[in-house]
């Protein structure tokens, strides 16, 4: 048979934890949020060590993603990719930003080379990012696969502003976490 249809969820506890009207005052506050939904993830074994949120320019949640690959059988299935989709499924538009509003991606980790290429089409104005891909490769087992040398140059010249660094040994602590549990290759 041949699906027709492709259905990716999110962890029952994302619609039950989450207050979907709530705002976050500055990056710390939004990385501190997403690192939070990485290290649930892996707590409660509902998929790897990765968060990732949508935010408006207000600080308002748009949406969330967590690492989904495992759980949903989907190579796809990436925290800034659920990030992506329920965003657009949120707001009924595929580029977010067509609106002339700022939308911020923020993540737990630097995107892999499939999360960052979507972001250019998402339609994001900035991007703030937590840990870097070494430590991802460092303390885990996953391979981020390969960026262009100038990646961030490339995302600025396509109209997103880049951030790394914000809270990374926060972000550092939940793939070390991961690890140290068992961690399995999501």
């Amino acid at each position: 048979m041949i699906y027709a249809q492709v259905h990716l969820t999110l962890p029952a506890w994302v619609s039950s934890d989450i207050d979907p009207l709530a705002r976050f005052e500055d990056d710390d506050a939004r990385m501190r949020f997403v690192a939070g939904l990485a290290r649930k993830n892996v707590e409660l074994g509902t998929g790897g060590p990765f968060g990732a949120a949508i935010f408006d320019g207000d600080g308002r949640l748009i949406s969330v993603g967590v690492n989904r690959v495992m759980p949903q059988n989907c190579s796809l299935a990436h925290a800034e990719i659920m990030a992506f989709l329920t965003a657009q499924q949120r707001l009924q538009r595929f580029r977010l930003n067509e609106d002339g509003g700022r939308y911020v991606l923020v993540t737990s980790a630097q995107p892999c080379c499939q999360c960052y290429g979507a972001s250019f089409w998402a339609g994001i104005n900035e991007m703030h990012i937590g840990a870097r891909a070494e430590d991802v490769m460092a303390l885990t087992e996953f391979d981020e696969g390969p960026l262009p040398a100038d990646w961030i140059g490339e995302l600025e010249r396509r109209g997103v502003m880049v951030k790394r660094d914000i809270l990374r040994d926060e972000c550092r602590d939940v793939l070390a976490f991961y690890s140290a549990n068992g961690g399995t290759n999501y």
